[in-house]
């Protein structure tokens, strides 16, 4: 599993279309807790993939186990414009 972090990418401070474009060309699957992508996806904006974590639900080990988990289970193709919820 190939982590990149925002501040590695280069995107802290970029708005939410940003990190989606980036993940896009970069074929890199969003892990986030903001709402706003979900509506992204709902308005159809093409992506690789986001992985929603409500903020606070989970501890830090549960939500590793379930990134762990996400990766083993689904091809990156499955991923596709595709939102998985942990």
């Amino acid at each position: 599993m190939d982590v990149t972090t925002a501040s590695e990418a280069g995107l802290l401070g970029a708005d939410d279309e940003e990190h989606i474009t980036f993940g896009l060309a970069e074929g890199r699957i969003v892990f986030t807790n903001d709402d706003d992508f979900l509506r992204l996806h709902k308005e159809g904006v093409p992506h690789s993939g986001i992985v929603y974590c409500h903020q606070q639900s989970r501890s830090i080990g549960e939500i590793i186990r379930a990134l762990e988990l996400i990766w083993e289970v689904l091809e990156r193709e499955e991923m596709r414009d595709h939102v998985e919820f942990i």
